[in-house]
């Protein structure tokens, strides 16, 4: 089946420079430019909202009612899932590793605030995080609704044509462009870049969702592309996630604080303070370098820092009270 996209954001997203934070990293001043897919549009905004204009394009299609997706309690992807849901009068129904009570900051007040149905899968894989899926998906159907399951991360071929279209954009946007530096989680946002740009313009930041992201890239990447892409060709980074995925890491911290700091620029402490403290690692080790044009592509994720107690706790312990 041919699909077509379903209209959910606002494109292009707008391109900023950021040139005291590019001299923080040691950049030049009209090296670094910020690629604000924060501001994709509805539910808050994010990189997810790209590929969901595909994934969910397909699901109505194919005369879907709800939209069935897997996730950690703090997804981006679930919330933007269930802000779509509502946009274009679907049910939504989230499974979501973990149980219930741990926290109700963050994505997961969004996700109430936008109508969708938690289902708690428990301390599972990934594996038993997709059975959990297909058994809401079953238990759907029996009551006569048509659900549609929405990849994890809403990666996939289909989804990575989003990010195929962001990788258009910054072509036109930025000319002579280097480097693109962006989060590397469930693979569909690079694997989009590396298509349109290719595999030397993108270099992606593993953020410890999966145990082989480079592998999850080149088969997004590879049917979208007449370049030949192999895991071991691609750019990425895998020094930033340091205990796993939930944690937050020094060098994030400090990532987080410094883009604040700089640029008046929130960061979220899972994906793009992971991505900044990979650029800033980069710059040191010499892969980034000064006098060539470096883009930041922030995919958002604001509401998760709300979420995330230690990142809430390292940002209140900045403020410095005043004395007299």
């Amino acid at each position: 089946m041919r699909h077509s996209p379903v209209p959910l954001g606002t494109f292009p997203t707008p391109l900023e420079p950021a040139p005291r934070l590019a001299a923080a990293l040691g950049l030049g001043a009209e090296d670094l430019w910020i690629k604000r897919d924060d501001l994709t549009g509805p539910g808050g905004g994010g990189n997810k909202i790209r590929k969901l204009e595909w994934t969910v394009g397909a699901a109505l299609a194919e005369g879907a009612d709800t939209l069935v997706t897997t996730g950690a309690p703090q997804s981006n992807h679930a919330r933007l899932t269930a802000a779509a849901a509502a946009r274009l009068g679907l049910d939504a129904v989230l499974v979501l590793r973990g149980a219930p009570g741990i926290s109700r900051s963050g994505n997961l007040a969004l996700d109430g605030l936008f109508g969708a149905r938690l289902a708690w899968a428990g301390d599972v894989d990934r594996a038993g995080l997709d059975v959990a899926a297909a058994e809401v998906c079953a238990r759907l159907r029996a009551r006569g609704a048509r659900p549609a399951l929405i990849p994890f991360g809403g990666s996939g071929v289909l989804g990575a044509r989003g990010y195929v279209r962001c990788g258009e954009e910054l072509d036109e946007q930025v000319p002579q462009l280097r480097t693109v530096v962006v989060a590397l989680g469930s693979g569909g946002t690079m694997a989009g870049l590396v298509a349109a740009l290719g595999a030397g313009a993108v270099l992606g930041v593993d953020v410890g969702a999966l145990a082989d992201p480079a592998a999850a890239v080149a088969e997004f990447a590879a049917p979208l592309t007449t370049e030949k892409v192999t895991a071991e060709g691609l750019r990425v980074r895998r020094d930033q996630v340091g205990a796993g995925y939930a944690t937050l890491t020094g060098p994030v911290a400090q990532a987080l604080r410094l883009a604040a700091r700089t640029e008046g620029l929130v960061l979220d402490p899972i994906y793009t303070g992971r991505a900044l403290a990979g650029l800033q690692a980069a710059v040191r080790d010499g892969e980034v370098r000064p006098g060539e044009k470096t883009v930041f592509v922030h995919t958002g994720g604001l509401p998760g820092l709300f979420g995330h107690p230690d990142a809430v706790a390292f940002a209140e312990e900045r403020a410095v009270a005043f004395e007299e």
